[in-house]
């Protein structure tokens, strides 16, 4: 679908530029590819913003947007955080109608988006500490802003990303050229900016070490020709973190300083959490994360692997789970460092693993158990809306997956299995609480009825499934139609009107009278002073690297660095190892789940760089290697083989392995012979940002097999 959407978006007239180290099939069917240094891409992103900050009229932004829906306006006190008003605490801004100072969201004033005002105010920072009171000079912050991205000109950024300052320029240009600022478009009787530009970052862009900076910038370049939530601009999907779930525009709510609420994780000395709740401790740790059921995934999870064998100070032992269960995942060769991995697990005192076939992770399983496939199982699942990138829909609703077979052998439905595990264990009641709570994919209480299952009663299949039905008819019709599991037996879904304005967050943002927090990020700086504060605290000194990129405005920088400094400290010249092995996603093998199926192997033989280690024709023959030559990829510490497979498509000092491959016990795929850059990349501390992420990118020496023999 994503390609049908985009070669007729091509038709019409979009132009797409690729900004990545090697010619992906999407970079292949782009307008124009930019083969930039791999982790350099903040480094590309500052200078485009460089250039419409200094290089282009200020008529070619949406000043209007910028003052009135961002945080630009606010005055930044000279310890670098709001001056606030001395009763309310609220930040200040210019009003240039009446020349003085009011609170943010003062009716009828006309904000000032440039300028340094000497006002009356107090200016509060971490911990709820006065840093300064009386009369103080501030800055807003969009004139802060200019003045720090005024070192990052293109050619600052061409030294580092390896892309000529011209091509930063043209692309900047066009970026602006093409915003349509002032524009408007109607949707659903609704006049909405219409911003037709957008950056999309994709992995190992936005995490890791640089993965903070290229999303604070990505997100500036939209903010600053109002291109945010809008027709044509980068527009948000489903809620991850901030709550209710199902519902965007509800998620925007008031928070602090008249920007939209996020539940960062608490830094303040009464409620930060000493005591990490699960292994990763990105309660303690990550405050970006959040604390709801998503946030689990998203903190340092490979925290959970490296500190079994050594936890640092101020944690609490991390130790081996009693029980792990393992379902539908196949870690020991999706995570980095996958014989380490192995070797954890071989360790584990009981592991259980649902499967349907032998793979690495399950090989290392005391009882394999058999859950029912997508195609035997029953299950109520959301439709439409705007559910995923580029998923965006005119309804909304529910379909209900039902078995189009019946189950074989001792196969399970997994709400069975679920529930058998419940009463077994006596959590019956909290399971079914959480059920009627919405664990299932819909509350089952809300207004149009109540249709709870009963805590005290195991309940089986059907039953959960029939309540979740009925919830879900009462919630699309607003208690007109309540239809239980035979009626979605026999009709499949049920859906309303989506409106296609509630694609877009700007207007509920308007309506409440909230502000985009970009591009000043005070309370970012705040929240990692206090960290720090905390952390200190209880002795932990280890995180200290990460709490630098806690920054109002960041910094930006070669962030290829901290790579080259881990083979240096493994006791190798990095020159030794000139190469970047990254790795990409496979469309045809999705996220790896189905490499033992030999009809998609088939498929994947089709696309380039499946067969082998995808490098440079020049650079292959300057190493005297031909096409299809067995090539060693090695670390300090590692080294995998495989074929070369030769491109012009990829820059000279890149190597790249699609997938994740590397297998030793799926049927088929270990047969490949193809190597995965898990095995090669190692979890470290070093390399590990403040969000807890790390990224697929390691520093390799090539050879052909026989030299390197």
């Amino acid at each position: 679908m994503g390609i049908w959407r985009h070669s007729r978006a091509r038709a019409r007239g979009m132009k797409r530029v690729q900004v990545e180290p090697h010619l992906s099939v999407t970079g292949a069917c782009s307008a124009q590819w930019v083969p930039l240094k791999p982790k350099t891409d903040a480094a590309f992103l500052f200078g485009l913003i460089h250039v419409m900050l200094h290089e282009a009229p200020r008529s070619s932004l949406d000043v209007e947007f910028l003052a009135r829906r961002t945080g630009s306006p606010y005055l930044v006190g000279p310890n670098g955080y709001f001056l606030r008003d001395r009763s309310s605490r609220k930040p200040l801004v210019w009003d240039g109608a009446s020349n003085a100072a009011h609170c943010h969201d003062t009716p009828g004033i006309t904000e000032a988006l440039e300028g340094s005002h000497e006002v009356d105010a107090i200016e509060v920072g971490a911990d709820g500490e006065v840093l300064a009171e009386g009369l103080l000079r501030g800055q807003t912050a969009f004139t802060r802003m200019v003045e720090h991205m005024r070192e990052y000109t293109p050619e600052w950024a061409a030294k580092v990303c390896d892309v000529s300052a011209a091509t930063i320029r043209q692309v900047a240009n066009e970026y602006l050229q093409h915003a349509c600022v002032g524009q408007t478009i109607e949707i659903d009787g609704k006049q909405l900016p219409y911003r037709p530009v957008a950056v999309s970052l994709g992995k190992t862009v936005n995490n890791g070490w640089g993965g903070f900076e290229s999303c604070w910038a990505r997100t500036v370049l939209a903010t600053l020709v109002g291109a945010l939530e809008v027709p044509g601009g980068t527009v948000g999907t489903t809620v991850r973190i901030v709550r209710p779930m199902a519902q965007r525009l509800e998620s925007a709510r008031p928070g602090p300083d008249g920007f939209m609420n996020y539940p960062l994780n608490p830094t303040d000395k009464e409620h930060w959490s000493a005591k990490p709740n699960i292994r990763n401790a990105y309660r303690s740790m990550v405050p970006l994360a959040g604390d709801g059921p998503w946030s689990q995934a998203l903190g340092p999870t490979h925290f959970s692997w490296m500190f079994l064998d050594a936890t640092p100070k101020g944690l609490p032992r991390v130790t081996f789970p009693d029980v792990w269960f393992v379902y539908r995942t196949n870690p020991a060769i999706s995570f980095w460092d996958t014989a380490a991995i192995a070797d954890k697990m071989a360790r584990f005192p009981f592991v259980v693993a649902f499967a349907y076939t032998r793979d690495e992770t399950n090989h290392f399983a005391d009882v394999l158990l058999p859950d029912a496939t997508d195609l035997e199982s029953l299950q109520l699942i959301r439709i439409g809306g705007t559910k995923y990138v580029e998923q965006f829909w005119d309804h909304e609703g529910y379909a209900l997956r039902q078995p189009a077979v019946a189950a074989r052998g001792e196969t399970r439905d997994f709400t069975e299995i679920a529930s058998e595990l419940a009463r077994r264990t006596g959590l019956t009641p909290g399971y079914v609480a959480a059920i009627n709570k919405g664990a299932a994919g819909v509350p089952l209480k809300c207004a149009a009825g109540d249709f709870s299952l009963d805590p005290a009663r195991d309940p089986d299949r059907d039953a959960i499934w029939d309540a979740v039905c009925r919830a879900a008819s009462a919630e699309l019709t607003d208690g007109a139609e309540i239809h239980g599991l035979d009626w979605w037996k026999e009709h499949g879904l049920a859906t309303r009107p989506f409106p296609r304005s509630d694609w877009y967050l700007y207007p509920t943002m308007v309506e409440r009278g909230l502000r985009f927090e970009l591009p000043y990020q005070e309370r970012l700086a705040r929240v990692g002073v206090e960290l720090g504060r905390r952390l200190h605290e209880n002795g932990m000194d280890w995180w200290d690297q990460q709490l630098h990129e806690y920054q109002a405005l960041p910094a930006c920088k070669d962030f290829s660095q901290p790579w080259s400094d881990a083979v240096r400290k493994s006791g190798s010249a990095p020159d030794d190892y000139p190469f970047w092995l990254l790795t990409a996603r496979s469309m045809q093998y999705a996220w790896g789940g189905n490499v033992g199926l030999q009809m998609i192997h088939e498929v994947a033989d089709n696309i380039a760089g499946h067969r082998g280690l995808i490098i440079n024709a020049a650079s292959a023959r300057d190493l005297g290697i031909a096409d299809g030559d067995a090539i060693e990829i090695a670390t300090p510490k590692r080294k995998v083989s495989g074929r070369a497979v030769l491109r012009q498509g990829v820059r000279p000092d890149t190597v790249l392995a699609i997938g994740q491959f590397g297998h030793w016990a799926t049927p088929l795929a270990k047969d490949f012979g193809v190597p995965s850059l898990n095995a090669l990349a190692g979890m470290s501390l070093d390399l590990t940002d403040a969000t807890g992420s790390g990224a697929d990118l390691v520093r390799v020496r090539v050879r052909k097999a026989k030299e390197a023999a």
